[in-house]
């Protein structure tokens, strides 16, 4: 177990076990639970509630993981820039990009301090749990701000401290030393980071409970990355698709969701 977490340096919602093809999969029941907060709408260009891909955008996706982010931007034909400091996830997203419909694009090894593009290039910046990872959030805020064009919106999230505080009570050592998470973000703390570096916020939002159980138990329960699913998360990934499934499922999302969320979501906008 130590040596996959290795592996969670530039971890996403996507990089989870499969589970037993007889139980929705985690995968799955992510796709229901992001669709019903508004993420990932691939027919209207959505990628978060009030955070739309249109052709006309310059995606830049900061720490593209495998690739999930810049594939939904390049389905909707914008150019994409993808960044990563993983060599093999920028091939594995360049790989990806390569079949899409995207407008252009273009994949970068970079660790963000600098990125390896012009100023003002970019219309729409993604940056999705990255800056728990880094030694200086600051430094690559600032070249978020120097990428993005007059006007150009921001979707920067990073792990909410309440599901951070349980998981610094359980996780291994190693999950809290580079290259995993070296910091939690308090929510004033992050508002701050983006305000200082230029940025104007237009929402605050949260999402992920199912995520932050998720997680407490794959700690539990001594689970690997990448083997099948231990069946306290199998049995936890049913109980969820099952309440989603409820009338008042999208209320009691909600409610969780906002009593202890895997991430905090801020959506900012440069002057233009």
């Amino acid at each position: 177990m130590r040596t996959a977490l290795k592996n969670l340096a530039k971890k996403t919602l996507n990089k989870n076990a499969t589970t037993n093809c007889s139980r929705p999969s985690a995968n799955m029941v992510q796709l229901k639970d992001s669709r019903m907060a508004g993420i990932f709408l691939h027919e209207t260009g959505q990628m978060y509630d009030g955070f739309a891909i249109t052709s006309d955008d310059v995606v830049v996706d900061i720490g593209c993981g495998d690739g999930c982010i810049s594939v939904f931007a390049a389905n909707q034909k914008a150019k994409v820039i993808a960044t990563d400091i993983c060599p093999n996830s920028v091939e594995q997203t360049r790989a990806k990009l390569k079949k899409s419909p995207a407008r252009e694009y273009e994949v970068h090894v970079s660790d963000s301090t600098p990125l390896p593009l012009e100023d003002n290039i970019a219309t729409k910046i993604i940056c999705r749990e990255v800056l728990e990872h880094v030694d200086d959030p600051a430094a690559v805020m600032s070249e978020l701000f120097r990428i993005g064009k007059p006007g150009a919106s921001y979707l920067i999230t990073v792990p909410d401290p309440l599901g951070e505080s349980i998981q610094k009570k359980i996780a291994p050592k190693a999950y809290w030393e580079k290259p995993n998470h070296v910091r939690i973000f308090e929510r004033e703390e992050f508002s701050q980071l983006l305000e200082t570096s230029g940025l104007e916020i237009e929402k605050r939002d949260s999402h992920g409970f199912y995520w932050s159980m998720w997680w407490i138990l794959f700690w539990a329960a001594g689970q690997e990355l990448g083997e099948p699913e231990q069946p306290i998360l199998s049995h936890w990934t049913s109980i969820w698709n099952e309440l989603m499934d409820k009338p008042e499922s999208h209320h009691i999302k909600e409610a969780l969701d906002d009593f202890m969320p895997k991430s905090q979501i801020l959506i900012a906008r440069k002057a233009a």
